[in-house]
Order: structure tokens, then sequence, then C-alpha cells
């Protein structure tokens, strides 16, 4: 028989922030972000959408960012475990999706493991918010038949990482969509290795800031990847879109290039 003043289990939701922009969260976030006491939040959530955080509520930033000082991942992990068995209903607000390259995994894991209950809440990742603010479909029956979703930052100690060669001759073979997360500081090796693969005039998206005011992009061809992005100062966060589904995006950009040279 269950005593009414029972200790209820711990419990932590663990929330996709989308890619910023508060109109792309789910109502489920909305209901879970404006019920927590407690919110740890990622660097990359944008204050429109802690403004759904109730009045009350302790905003702890536990600020996670691919070149920046990190909080670690051990003291988060920690910290939400405090949390939720001192009887908090705790949020861990991360951006885009907490199961895409969002460590949520690591976090569910540890958490179970210490006997907490976790909810999960899925949100916009950044990789299809930006190709979709573009006008462009990730996949298409023409040019793509998958999408692969792939960190450009492996673990430190992975001694393998990715075999970007591979990557880009089965994306070549298959028609894939690569979604590149956190792959800016090594746009340059990136580049090359995916040239042994692709062919140079491989059309790319490079997205920064997805869906808030500040966005921009570029569109180039993957040999002049690392050109662009020096040239037009792109940087993080930004996600690098790789695959034939930009073809009309970058054939309507030179289009547009030859006409304004002809009037000038």
């Amino acid at each position: 028989m269950t005593r009414a003043n029972a200790t209820p289990t711990p419990h932590v939701t663990l929330v996709g922030a989308g890619p910023g922009d508060p109109e792309l969260l789910t109502l489920k976030a909305v209901k879970a972000i404006g019920a927590a006491t407690v919110l740890l939040v990622d660097d990359l959530v944008s204050d429109a959408v802690l403004a759904y955080a109730a009045p009350s509520a302790r905003i702890v930033h536990v600020g996670k960012r691919g070149g920046c000082r990190s909080t670690p991942q051990a003291f988060i992990e920690k910290l939400m475990l405090q949390e939720a068995k001192a009887g908090e209903n705790v949020v861990r607000l991360k951006g885009g999706d907490p199961f895409i390259f969002g460590r949520g995994g690591e976090e569910l894991e540890h958490l179970q493991a210490q006997g907490v209950s976790v909810t999960v809440v899925n949100g916009i990742t950044a990789g299809l918010a930006g190709v979709t603010s573009l006008g462009v479909s990730l996949t298409h029956r023409e040019h793509a038949h998958g999408v692969l979703f792939i960190t450009g930052h492996a673990k430190k100690d992975d001694a393998n990482g990715v075999d970007w060669v591979g990557l880009a001759h089965t994306a070549a073979q298959a028609k894939l969509t690569l979604v590149i997360y956190m792959g800016m500081s090594g746009a340059a090796q990136l580049q090359d290795a995916l040239l042994q693969g692709l062919g140079a005039g491989t059309p790319l998206a490079v997205v920064q800031h997805v869906s808030l005011p500040t966005q921009r992009h570029v569109v180039c061809t993957l040999g002049s990847l690392q050109e662009t992005v020096v040239r037009e100062a792109m940087a993080s966060p930004s996600v690098i879109v790789v695959g034939d589904v930009f073809k009309g995006l970058l054939e309507l950009q030179a289009t547009q290039g030859a006409t304004q040279r002809k009037a000038s």
C-alpha cells in the first residue's frame, strides 16, 4: 500500500528549445518551461525562449558552445541530480533537440542510473530549420534519397574520428544530404576530405544563427567552402549542409550575379 506522504520519484525533463525562434517551440516545451522551478540552460538558448519561464523559476546558465569555455558535463549532471533529489521541477533546456548532438543520451543514462525518471521533449534541430528557411528540402526525389546528421567536432579521445573520405563516397553513391554540426573550426579540413569523394562543384550552404534575427547564410560549392567562409566571415554557431538539394539555389544565385554584373 502506498503511503499518502511518500516521497515522489525525482524527475528531470530534457527539453529541446529549438534553434532560437520562440515560435518554433512545441506546445509541450512551452508547458514544461513554464512549470519548471529550476532551469539548466545551454548557451545557445535564446532569451525569447526563457521568457516562457515562471518569474519565480531559478535559471542556471550552463553554457556549452564549441570553441568557447564550457561548463563541464559532469558538473551539469551532478547539478541536475542534486536539484531533482531536492524536489525541484528540473528542466534541462537545450538548443535544438536534446537527442541530436545535445548529449541528451548521456544525461538520460546518467539520471536513470541514479534513480531519476526522465521525460524528453523534442525540439526542431538547426540543421532542419536552417535549410527550410532557405526554401530548400533536405530530401528530394531527384537530388537526395536521404539525409545524414553528423558532428564535425568528435570527442578529444576518439582516435578514429569521422571517416570523412568514406562518408563523401557514400553520400555521392547513395545521394545523401550531409548536415554537419560544429564544423566551422575545421572547415578547411572538411573541404579537403570531402573533395576526395564529392565533386568540387557540389553545392552547399552555411547557415549561421539559424532562425534568429541575426541569421545569415552563404551558398557556394564544396571547392570554394573555406574561401567563402573566410571572405564572408562566417562563424559558429553555424551548420554546413552539403548536397545537390542546393543546385537550384546555386544556379539562381549565379543567374542573379550575372544580371547584376551586366547592369553595372
